[in-house]
């Protein structure tokens, strides 16, 4: 074997198709287009969602919900995960500065814990929101829970 002798393998080269290149090519006239209508000319471009005239689906399906351009959302963290970075950092403390150094949470979150786990340790918590049972579960073992 040379390398002057080595060809593709059958078939898997195909010619491209030239269009409008005359009667000759089989494809002149009008360049497989069909013939006449906006679909045959230069620059033509359906509209996104156009369905030929007919309602299109956007519209024909009803409008729902409503999103509220003053709801707050909220990273949501549970007593036990709390419990668990406690004990991972060797800490007591959890403040916002301490969870948005540990990756955590993102430096631009709210914070809001809820009440999923059990607290085992007095744990001081700073962040913006507290559901009542967790700031109790929190407050009954010693801790603090403040509202930053």
């Amino acid at each position: 074997m040379e390398l002057h002798s080595l060809k593709p393998a059958a078939g898997s080269i195909k010619k491209r198709k030239r269009i409008a290149r005359g009667q000759g090519s089989g494809k002149g006239g009008t360049a497989t287009r069909g013939h006449k209508g906006a679909k045959s000319r230069s620059g033509y471009k359906s509209k996104r969602g156009f369905e030929g005239g007919q309602m299109p689906l956007q519209m024909r399906l009803p409008k729902r919900g409503f999103k509220s351009p003053n709801r707050v959302e909220y990273a949501t963290l549970n007593v036990d995960q709390l419990e668990f970075f406690a004990e991972k950092y060797n800490t007591t403390t959890l403040d916002l500065a301490t969870l948005i150094e540990h990756g955590i949470v993102g430096k631009n979150d709210k914070v809001k814990i809820l009440a999923r786990g059990e607290v085992q340790q007095a744990l001081n918590v700073t962040a913006h929101a507290f559901s009542s049972a967790a700031k109790e579960a929190i407050e009954n073992k010693g801790g603090t829970a403040t509202e930053a």
